[in-house]
């Protein structure tokens, strides 16, 4: 099944990204399966991956941009913009191989280069997250 991401999310998100240098921000995508769009589910400001955790939903899969305030070793602060697939285990196969379909021409529109991707939404904490972008830093 072919699935487009429409324009307006991809100006969307190029927008926010010059501005989300130095902001905790997400944006958080889902598929509309009837129409075969990538949407926008939600924006949200200032939260923590604990916080989001209790924002997806339980069984469905979720497309995730994350702006994250990473505190270096040395005191740098920066703040990385992470792509993260959300597929919990339970979700339909359907919906499964929609997004799995979908996301690496998401990643390659939106030019994302820290692509990460969780399987249980309760694995999504600040330690996992920090882990995973210490392979970058």
């Amino acid at each position: 099944m072919h699935v487009e991401c429409p324009t307006s999310l991809i100006v969307l998100l190029s927008a926010a990204l010059p501005a989300l240098e130095k902001t905790v921000f997400l944006v958080v995508v889902k598929i509309d399966k009837d129409k075969r769009l990538v949407v926008l589910d939600e924006e949200l400001e200032g939260i923590s991956p604990d916080e989001l955790k209790d924002e997806l939903p339980e069984r469905q899969p979720r497309f995730i941009v994350y702006s994250y305030k990473y505190q270096h070793d040395d005191g740098r602060v920066s703040y990385p913009l992470c792509f993260i697939f959300s597929s919990p285990v339970g979700c339909k196969p359907e919906q499964q191989m929609m997004y799995a379909g979908s996301k690496n021409k998401l990643v390659q529109t939106a030019e994302l280069t820290k692509v990460f991707e969780i399987r249980n939404t309760e694995d999504l904490t600040e330690e996992w997250l920090r882990e995973k972008l210490g392979f970058f830093h």
